[in-house]
């Protein structure tokens, strides 16, 4: 690795998610706010994180609670102001962190002015900014694409006389970005917001900005796995994927770079998630990186799971960089999808220590920090529109998305004065940041720890990753950057495994692992080893 590449503040970096709805609400509506993130940057900062990325506060009617944007350069007024992510701004930065927003790139709501505008009938500036299509003879939608949330990804619109698309709601439309003046759209978005102060941006869901212009039919996936919906039932060839998308981000790159190297890093999902991230990310003309869901799906954390992530980014020319994240705002909590019955604090510590040592930028989604299990929400309490349409066979996104508890005493647990969006989930109140601050074996202290852990050693942050030994149960792989050499342990099963230290080597860090530990490993131990002359 070259010194370049080094000093990129990115590279390593470990970033905080911050979902402002359910952060901290200052204003009494039961809804987060950014001054109530503005008012908690100092707790950010103790984690030891490098930076902060915010979900979209952008002028929004909350279809898909903020991911359909209708103003992108406006703050909506439930999380408050323009002045208010200034001033969010300021005080980071002068904490040392990092701000990341996300910019939603491949659809808008359809109270955007520019979907607006493209409705019209007639051939307005804007008639080609989304993806509109004549129906077939019968009335039927042009072709057979279904969206994500269910049921077909066209729906008619009687002042166009066409259908238009959406991957998502019926309320996020999708933009064209074939159309070069779109994109020059979106790169002024990107240009306000790098004016105001912002470091860098998390494209959301990236890989569906483009589709194919001739409409063709995706195809059927063989039968097999459980299927909840009609999208899954097809390969999505052609309503997202198109090879056209890296030539936009290259676009963006020459921008993010021009003004002083901004982060970028890429959400791509979907069955053809690990090829798209290899190909949004390769070489220097790409996004800076990329994650996806390999981790925020899996009902179990094994080693063959690391494995095939860290073959898949193991730093070959001309490969970008990797980002992981075990949780956040669209998947169930890690823990409570890990834990097999086993001791959840115990499960998270193993899986922070985990994250802290792999290859590449990590992200912790708020409450990992306290090991908030996934939160029971009753099904009248639901509002992820996902989670009320395919109820109970798809759990959705609320259960991830409840209060931050920041005082167990406190009337909602301190994250408002009334009842706020969802519904504070009780075992939540033991595991409140006031508790964990008072306790010096909390979640909370051995995250502060861990963080600390991983920026005190170069290789962690910028080395490589050798796989050593992986098992059903055991996993070792050595990280190695110039003198530095480490060896990660972790016993990732339900029973005790043997495993002796090498000769020549002494723990450094380790969590669930008693101080008389001699030749087997309990369940959900990880340790990190040095040489004994380091």
């Amino acid at each position: 690795m070259s010194k370049a590449s080094a000093a990129e503040w990115w590279r390593g970096a470990v970033i905080y998610q911050v979902y402002p709805r359910s952060f901290a609400d200052t204003n009494g509506d039961g809804i987060g706010d950014l001054p109530g993130v503005t008012r908690n940057l100092e707790y950010i900062a103790s984690l030891g994180v490098d930076a902060v990325w915010i979900s979209p506060f952008f002028t929004s009617p909350m279809k898909d609670f903020g991911y359909d944007v209708a103003d992108y350069c406006d703050v909506d007024p439930v999380f408050g102001t323009l002045t208010d992510i200034d001033r969010l701004i300021e005080k980071a930065h002068g904490l040392g962190i990092k701000v990341i927003t996300d910019l939603v790139f491949a659809h808008t709501s359809d109270q955007h002015a520019w979907f607006r505008d493209s409705r019209q009938a007639g051939a307005g500036p804007k008639a080609d900014w989304y993806v509109w299509a004549d129906p077939r003879p019968d009335g039927s939608p042009p072709n057979n694409w279904q969206s994500v949330f269910g049921g077909p990804a066209w729906t008619w619109d009687a002042r166009r006389g066409q259908y238009y698309m959406h991957n998502f709601l019926p309320e996020q439309p999708q933009l064209n970005l074939h159309n070069v003046a779109v994109q020059d759209a979106l790169l002024e978005v990107a240009r306000f917001w790098v004016d105001r102060g912002v470091d860098g941006f998390r494209f959301d869901a990236i890989n569906f900005a483009m589709h194919d212009p001739l409409l063709r039919d995706n195809p059927p996936l063989p039968p097999g796995g459980k299927r909840t919906r009609p999208f899954d039932f097809q390969d999505k060839l052609y309503n997202q994927s198109h090879p056209a998308i890296v030539d936009f981000l290259a676009r963006v790159r020459a921008l993010t770079d021009s003004c002083g190297g901004r982060f970028s890093v890429a959400e791509v999902g979907g069955d053809h998630a690990e090829r798209e991230m290899q190909t949004f990310t390769a070489g220097e003309h790409h996004l800076n990186s990329a994650y996806g869901f390999l981790y925020l799906y899996a009902p179990a954390l094994a080693p063959s799971l690391v494995r095939d992530g860290a073959e898949a980014w193991h730093g070959r020319d001309g490969q970008g960089w990797p980002s992981w994240t075990f949780s956040n705002h669209d998947a169930p909590r890690a823990i409570s999808r890990w834990a097999e019955g086993r001791d959840l604090k115990a499960v998270a510590e193993m899986a922070m220590l985990l994250l802290m040592t792999l290859r590449g930028n990590v992200f912790i989604y708020q409450g990992e920090e306290l090991a908030l299990p996934q939160a029971a929400v009753p099904f009248d309490r639901l509002v992820d529109p996902e989670a009320i349409a395919n109820w109970p066979e798809t759990l959705g996104r609320d259960g991830a998305r409840t209060p931050l508890p920041w005082n167990a005493d406190q009337p909602q647990a301190g994250f408002s004065t009334v009842e706020p969006w969802l519904p504070v989930d009780p075992r939540h109140l033991a595991l409140s940041v006031d508790r964990q601050e008072r306790d010096p074996g909390s979640m909370l202290q051995t995250t502060r720890r861990l963080v600390a852990f991983r920026k005190a050693h170069p290789c962690l942050l910028l080395g490589d990753m050798n796989l050593v030994e992986v098992d059903a149960d055991l996993l070792c792989f050595e990280r190695l950057y110039r003198e530095e050499r480490l060896l990660c342990v972790f016993n990732l099963g339900h029973a005790p495994a043997r495993w002796t230290i090498p000769q020549g080597l002494r723990v450094i860090e380790a969590v669930n692992l008693s101080e008389t530990y001699q030749q087997v490993l309990p369940p959900m131990a990880g340790l990190v080893l040095t040489s004994t002359r380091g």
